[in-house]
């Protein structure tokens, strides 16, 4: 089994100050040359434009993510939101906890960001409690109602494409142009996506992969599919692999991330790869012991890729800056595995 040596050693994040005109994706920055010091921003996204006049210092977060890529740039959020769903003892992720600490703001420190639970939906109060200067829900499912909230404590980024499908390169990038650090974000998108590139470059297996990206439900036979601009798809792409054709003709429009697709017609579910969250424990036997399962190619051929803790899969499934380094260390060497298990 081969990987990328970038691959295999976690990201040195600088926090290296750049201001910078810029434009790209969804985000749009320029900098106000004219005044000593100067710094203006203007990010786009669904629901208008959000305009900076000064660089923000104390920024609050919301929803899965959104936390993780300000931490990448090398920057502490003054409050972010507890982990709930695949975190760890911390309420948090290694990959958070591990930066948290390069940072000098571990959980045991004062520097430590406020936290607040997102559960019953946006904490309002909580994050106005933390006197932001920025609020940055660019990967979000935010409607337009709490965008307008949030908007009254502070200037706010929202969501840059519609339920949870914003690229991770497009989030680093519109909080790069936010935080003045657009180089810095440009250089860790080059970084990123070459770890996860070279991936297939050095693994002929990989490259010549195709894969689906979706959840077998053993407790009541269920199949979902990842579509479109998911991330999980998107992830499994990165790496040099190519979606189905199956799921790319039942694939409506770039706003729909999922699917159902009834198990009587697993047998058209033909891909070399597939990937499954599971439930800890589940083996790839279990999928082939399944009689309905068992008539997806890449099930009976031993071609099950899966996550099954949530930690694991949340790396993948909520994918940004900071856990794909994580998730090249801890989850790609099984994708590599299997691929060349199944293809040679």
């Amino acid at each position: 089994m081969t990987l990328s040596r970038r691959a295999l050693v976690a990201l040195s994040v600088l926090a290296v100050p750049a201001l910078a005109s810029c434009s790209g994706g969804d985000a749009d920055a320029a900098r106000d040359e004219g005044a000593e010091g100067g710094f203006h921003a203007t990010i786009t996204h669904l629901y208008g434009e959000t305009v900076l006049e000064k660089k923000p210092t104390k920024i609050a977060t919301v929803s899965w993510v959104n936390a993780d890529t300000v931490l990448a740039l090398g920057l502490v959020p003054a409050g972010m939101p507890t982990v709930t769903w695949g975190g760890n003892a911390n309420g948090s992720t290694d990959w958070i906890d591990a930066k948290l600490e390069e940072l000098g703001a571990g959980w045991d420190t004062e520097a430590a960001p406020v936290t607040y639970d997102e559960s019953d939906g946006i904490n309002v109060d909580e994050i106005a409690a933390v006197l932001p200067d920025l609020i940055i829900a660019a990967y979000s499912g935010l409607t337009e109602e709490e965008y307008t909230q949030l908007s009254k404590i502070a200037p706010t980024i929202g969501p840059l494409a519609p339920n949870y499908t914003a690229a991770w390169e497009d989030v680093l990038s519109a909080v790069g142009d936010a935080t003045g650090l657009s180089e810095h974000a440009a250089t860790l998108t080059e970084q990123i996506s070459g770890d996860l590139a070279a991936v297939g470059e050095e693994n002929p297996a990989v490259a010549g992969a195709t894969f689906i990206a979706g959840t077998l439900g053993l407790a009541d036979n269920t199949i979902s599919l990842y579509v479109g601009e998911d991330t999980r798809a998107r992830f499994f792409t990165a790496l040099g692999m190519t979606q189905a054709e199956v799921v790319t003709e039942s694939t409506s429009d770039s706003e729909t991330f999922f699917i159902e697709w009834s198990a009587e017609r697993a047998d058209e579910l033909a891909s070399d790869l597939f990937y499954s969250w599971a439930a800890p424990g589940t083996t790839v036997e279990d999928f082939q012991a399944n009689e309905l399962f068992a008539q997806i190619p890449a099930v009976a051929e031993g071609g099950v890729v899966l996550t099954d803790d949530d930690h694991l899969t949340l790396s993948i499934s909520a994918a940004n800056a900071l856990s794909l380094p994580w998730a090249l260390e801890h989850f790609v060497p099984t994708v590599v595995e299997t691929a060349q298990n199944v293809r040679g």
